[in-house]
């Protein structure tokens, strides 16, 4: 410390000196190991609180926050004062108190005879309790110790006081304390980051959803142009096809966490949309919870959109029949299960061989890309196509 007022040096405490130093530096100990393993910033104040107190035998001690907008302390942990209430505040300006003059010269102050001096008197709420020392130390930032972030204050009822080897303990204590105020207040700027990041990342994803429903609607609106059956289909399915993927950026911007998709609504949702394009077709599905990132979902999607757009248009020729979609979650594995109840599938289909429908190449591809396992077996009546898959 740079300076110091001491109303008297208790050089003769009565005490076993050598057992009580030893006490204080365990509590350093612990405190430094708590200030390690925990991130619980408030509990961590109001242990330093306590072993301030304790290192020092003392029935109370208070950490003190200064706060320039009002120019006051706010108290942010408390040990051993009954009708300090945590939030409240005191005085900043009055140099009286020996908190605000330690704060304002970056010294530690010993106050030792409170009531019998009229250099330092404690302010509400920690005046008129019966208290006769006190020691305080500022609560410095940074390694030039130039910014502060407040005071730590002990105060003791019983004779003979404190003296510097208490405020050197206490000073030890403040020394952890900045050490931890710097690390909530890193933390607390890497959350404001990361909550920018995220908004960045869910305003990006409404964008792209925007733009990709944009697209669909052209496609859609084109195919009602055309006097060819063959260029129509392709093109409502390439709109259904964007549609799928703008369907799970909503998801994205609307999802609790950022990259992520609830699988069960998702697949539901997309489901009910795939419904609304064949009102001919129940549309049964069936999905467990689970949270998967988007590099999944969208190929997840698009294989359910592929499959049952595909039984919709062949298993019930000339006529109309369920569909069913089952997602379940079996430990770290997805299965994605589509079936019908139509024709089934023809004589010697392999889901695997080279084929001429678009839909089936896609859907192969999807598998690759999930490094997922596709099978298509029959379904006595119809047909079943199930993807198993690894997750994340």
């Amino acid at each position: 410390m740079s300076g110091e007022w001491s109303n008297r040096d208790v050089t003769e405490s009565g005490r076993a000196e050598l057992p009580y130093r030893l006490r204080q530096q365990g509590f350093l100990g612990s405190l430094t190991r708590m200030l390690l393993q925990s991130r619980d910033f408030g509990a961590f104040l109001q242990r330093a609180s306590d072993a301030a107190a304790e290192g020092l035998g003392a029935p109370c001690a208070h950490v003190l926050e200064y706060r320039p907008h009002d120019h006051d302390f706010l108290i942010k942990a408390a040990t051993g004062w009954p009708d300090v209430i945590l939030g409240a505040s005191c005085p900043a300006a009055d140099e009286a108190a020996p908190a605000a003059y330690a704060f304002r010269t970056g010294a530690g102050v010993l106050a030792n005879g409170l009531p019998d001096t009229a250099r330092f008197r404690l302010p509400d709420p920690f005046g008129g309790a019966g208290i006769r020392h006190a020691v305080n130390v500022p609560i410095v930032l940074g390694e030039d110790g130039r910014r502060a972030y407040g005071v730590l204050e002990v105060c003791g009822r019983e004779d003979p006081g404190f003296d510097r080897a208490d405020q050197d303990f206490l000073a030890g204590l403040a020394g952890l304390i900045g050490l931890g105020v710097e690390r909530a207040q890193a933390d607390l700027r890497l959350r404001d980051a990361l909550d920018h990041q995220a908004l960045l990342a869910r305003e990006m994803s409404h964008r792209v959803k925007n733009s990709l429903g944009v697209v669909a609607g052209l496609l859609r609106l084109q195919s009602r142009d055309t006097h060819s059956e063959e260029v129509r289909y392709a093109l409502e399915d390439a709109g259904a096809r964007i549609a799928t993927v703008a369907q799970v950026h909503d998801h994205l911007w609307r999802g609790l966490h950022v990259g992520t998709v609830e699988v069960s609504g998702f697949v539901r949702e997309l489901v009910s949309k795939l419904q609304e394009a064949a009102p001919g077709h129940p549309l049964h599905c069936e999905a467990d919870p689970r949270v998967i990132a988007a590099d999944q979902a969208i190929p997840i999607g698009l294989m359910v959109n592929e499959l049952v757009t595909n039984a919709v248009k062949y298993a019930y020729p000339g006529g109309t029949g369920p569909v069913h979609v089952r997602v379940a979650v079996r430990g770290d594995r997805l299965r994605v299960d589509v079936s019908d109840n139509g024709v089934g599938l023809p004589p010697g289909f392999d889901v695997h061989s080279r084929q001429r429908s678009l839909g089936l190449k896609i859907i192969n591809n999807l598998t690759r890309q999930l490094d997922g396992r596709l099978t298509a077996e029959p379904n006595n009546p119809g047909a079943r196509f199930v993807l198993d898959m690894p997750l994340d």
